[in-house]
């Protein structure tokens, strides 16, 4: 049986707060990029569904949603953006943003994703980062921000679970970007990185 086709990528990495998903919406906007957050597609499951409870239950708590349960939503999403051709695998570099979260999905996510860089976004100062989260959470009703204890559960959890993540891939795919530069400089740096990326792709699929 033929291998899947896998879809070309670059992962956006970092603890919460760092401005992940503000820098894909950014990414987002310019063509021959499509950004997927698996947050947001979490945030926006009907939480009636079995589904939707199950995620509403693990975020609402700061944890992080069970692997199999994420693949399948994550997996959903994405035919259905191809489907809808919002997501056109052949001229768009997939920016992903939130998975994979532990070393155990690294190798789940090896079926369907090439990944060809990783955008880490650092931040050396985590009560900044606390602040952010806790700003944006007014600015957006995102409810799952507005807990500090949950906040910092989540930093441990990152600390604990996600970050070991990086230590699976290749150093030489990893551009570590300082997130406390202004955003515009943060934008540059990740177009620097990913722009490479993305003509390469778009010149396979001519």
């Amino acid at each position: 049986m033929p291998p899947k086709k896998r879809f070309r990528c670059v992962l956006l990495f970092g603890p919460p707060g760092v401005g992940k998903g503000t820098q894909g919406k950014i990414l987002a906007n310019i063509p021959g990029f499509f950004h997927l957050s698996v947050g947001d597609v979490f945030r926006a499951i009907d939480i009636g569904s079995t589904d939707g409870k199950q995620v509403y239950d693990s975020i609402s708590r700061g944890e992080l949603v069970a692997d199999e349960l994420t693949m399948k939503i994550w997996k959903k999403a994405v035919d259905a953006y191809v489907a809808l051709s919002w997501y056109k695998p052949r001229e768009d570099l997939l920016v992903l943003d939130g998975m994979p979260r532990n070393v155990e999905q690294v190798e789940v996510v090896k079926e369907y994703l090439e990944i060809y860089r990783i955008i880490y976004l650092e931040c050396s100062d985590m009560e900044d980062m606390v602040h952010r989260i806790r700003r944006r959470a007014i600015r957006e009703n995102r409810t799952d921000d507005a807990n500090e204890d949950i906040i910092r559960h989540r930093f441990e959890l990152y600390e604990k679970v996600t970050a070991p993540v990086l230590e699976k891939y290749d150093p030489s795919i990893i551009e570590r970007i300082d997130c406390n530069r202004s955003p515009a400089e943060v934008l540059r740096a990740i177009l620097n990185a990913t722009i490479p990326v993305q003509n390469e792709h778009f010149r396979e699929n001519q």
